[in-house]
């Protein structure tokens, strides 16, 4: 079985909009709604769980209603952090399965996740047992030790990469890792890539693209919207 669990408890204050940034509608459509379609319409996803704000859990079950999301399982209020938000995720997993379950951690925010992603993540997950989605890194990248100032410190760009999402594991590894950070007191993990690598755990990289970006910001946005309108010409590879 698997499972995509959706992030969507981010309250986007770096949006500085009047709604959480993942329920902005864009051509008469929240932008939650087309991250869901993106794992709705993929054939090797089950299920979904989606974590959200707990004032807005209905106002996402009826939009998973007027849009026809019918694999979206659990709504789940979300926690004080990213990583507690993920940890009730997983939880509610936990709770209402009882079989073998791959989850497919994704950031509500990401709405082009592409089904060549989503497919990619699972190939390379079912190699290596984990993979998280990334890109090469192309630009110049510099090391500040003075808040952005200045600096006279570069890092190779060919060592670096950015990663993204979705992360695939395995829940009971999931799980695992969240029990770690308990024993650990790890608490400031956004990302169960992060969380991992802290953990000791080798980090596998799956297909990622510019074009999966985060609408943190109305820059963001305003890139989405250009995204969504535009098509690829037929003559690129």
């Amino acid at each position: 079985m698997v499972v995509a669990l959706l992030t969507a408890a981010g309250t986007g204050t770096r949006m500085g909009q009047d709604i959480p940034k993942q329920f902005i509608h864009v051509d008469n459509k929240p932008l939650i709604v087309y991250t869901l379609e993106a794992f709705q319409n993929h054939p090797s996803i089950d299920a979904i769980v989606c974590v959200t704000l707990p004032n807005w859990i209905d106002v996402l079950k009826a939009y998973a209603l007027q849009f026809n999301i019918t694999k979206l399982k659990w709504v789940v209020p979300g926690g004080a952090s990213g990583q507690e938000s993920i940890h009730n995720g997983l939880m509610a997993i936990k709770e209402n399965t009882d079989e073998d379950v791959t989850v497919m951690v994704h950031d509500g925010n990401r709405c082009l996740v592409s089904s060549e992603i989503i497919s990619n993540s699972l190939a390379v997950y079912k190699q290596h047992g984990s993979a998280v989605a990334a890109i090469p890194c192309v630009e110049a990248v510099f090391f500040s030790e003075d808040n952005g100032s200045s600096s006279v410190t570069s890092i190779p760009r060919e060592q670096l990469y950015r990663t993204q999402t979705p992360h695939t594991y395995n829940l009971e590894k999931l799980l695992w890792a969240h029990d770690e950070a308990a024993k650990q007191n790890i608490t400031n993990t956004a990302a169960s890539c992060t969380l991992m690598q802290a953990l000791g755990e080798t980090v596998y990289f799956s297909k990622g693209s510019e074009e999966n970006l985060k609408i943190t910001t109305t820059d963001d946005l305003e890139m989405f919207e250009v995204l969504l309108h535009t098509k690829k010409e037929s003559w690129l590879k």
